[in-house]
């Protein structure tokens, strides 16, 4: 006697068992434990932050502390020492050495030295000494600026620091104030630009000039030093008497 099964002509029998175990005990999905997991090299790493470098003619980097405050020198001999470190630029103010008289002549004429009220001879020694103030102090003189009146023009020569620059700015307006105000302005903007650059400027002038620009009366020789710690202020340091 032939036994016959119920299944539906051409399943097999085992996909019929398949099919209701599946049925009857839950068919369970993949456990997200046993999904793949990307390896810790594959993680994507935090973007670095940017390297900012400093752009061309910045030199903040270079000389952090250039506008840091100076310490007010306490004697004529630490003002000497602040000149020989020269860490940024500094200006010595200094009004042309000895020559008697006030004001010039009436035929003044700034070509003509014999029109003009020029150093004695005692002057010209004491710019000779002043120069050589500096020399023995090993004082690094970057640039001599001149007011071209020869009496200035002479002063900053025999001191021989260095070759002297006419400035024009630094003449006298003793005979016409109405230039006071645009001339001490350029001369305060020339110590500005110059703040940064180490090294020491001197600058030799009048009496009406250095008065202006530091509230100072000067004696011939005498010498006034300044720094701009920022660039809408010039500061006095400290003064040097005549040599």
């Amino acid at each position: 006697m032939n036994h016959r099964t119920n299944q539906p002509p051409g399943v097999p029998c085992y996909w019929m068992m398949a099919v209701l175990t599946c049925l009857f005990a839950g068919c369970a999905g993949v456990p997200e434990s046993a999904a793949p997991q990307p390896s810790p090299s594959a993680a994507i790493a935090p973007a670095e932050s940017p390297v900012v470098l400093p752009s061309e003619g910045d030199t903040s980097a270079s000389v952090p502390d250039a506008l840091a405050p100076i310490p007010l020198p306490q004697s004529e001999a630490d003002l000497w020492r602040l000149l020989q470190q020269a860490d940024r630029g500094y200006v010595v103010l200094m009004r042309h050495a000895l020559a008697p008289g006030t004001g010039d002549p009436s035929n003044f004429q700034l070509q003509d030295c014999s029109t003009q009220r020029n150093l004695s001879s005692e002057g010209q020694a004491q710019a000779r000494e002043t120069g050589n103030a500096f020399r023995q102090r090993q004082i690094p003189v970057v640039k001599v600026l001149s007011s071209q009146w020869c009496r200035c023009l002479e002063t900053a020569e025999l001191m021989q620091l260095g070759a002297v620059e006419p400035f024009a700015p630094l003449n006298s307006f003793f005979r016409d104030p109405t230039t006071e105000a645009e001339q001490t302005a350029q001369v305060r903007q020339a110590i500005i630009e110059n703040r940064l650059s180490p090294g020491v400027t001197i600058m030799v002038t009048h009496q009406v000039n250095v008065t202006a620009i530091s509230d100072i009366f000067p004696q011939s020789g005498e010498m006034i030093v300044l720094h701009a710690s920022d660039p809408d202020q010039v500061e006095v340091i400290g003064r040097l008497p005549a040599i």
